[in-house]
């Protein structure tokens, strides 16, 4: 199987993006429209990165599916961000990751982000989470 044809039969098969392609897609969700140079400067402090590499994983990611790109206003730059698809992405990791590490169970999933001390704003916005949760039937059994 050539190269070309592995890549793409993982994509077929919802294979999650690697590591540092997950990182720029987090970074462009988090800051909206970014250059690569944006985008390097974000990931230096966790993941340091040649400007060649963020090109790559950028080119990766938008062969994928996961991010869009239009020329800058000016220079030879390109504004990058995530698609939609990015976050069917996002979603569909997430939930491999609670089936597989919390075997399926979600508050498993929250008390474990929850058990470091949390602010009382991020226990009003829970609060207000669980409300719009219960307003629409979500979780009702019967």
């Amino acid at each position: 199987m050539s190269r070309f044809a592995r890549r793409s039969a993982s994509r077929r098969s919802g294979i999650p993006p690697p590591a540092a392609e997950l990182e720029v897609l987090a970074c462009l969700r988090q800051g909206g429209e970014l250059d690569a140079r944006a985008i390097r400067e974000a990931l230096r402090p966790t993941r340091p990165l040649s400007h060649s590499s963020v090109a790559t994983l950028l080119g990766r990611l938008e062969a994928k599916g996961l991010v869009a790109r239009r020329p800058a206003e000016s220079g030879k730059a390109y504004l990058y961000r995530a698609s939609g698809k990015s976050g069917e992405a996002m979603e569909g990791l997430l939930r491999r990751l609670v089936r597989r590490v919390f075997g399926g169970d979600r508050l498993s999933v929250v008390s474990t982000l929850y058990a470091e001390p949390v602010s009382k704003e991020e226990i009003e916005e829970l609060r207000r989470l669980v409300e719009t949760l219960g307003e629409r039937g979500r979780g009702d059994a019967s």
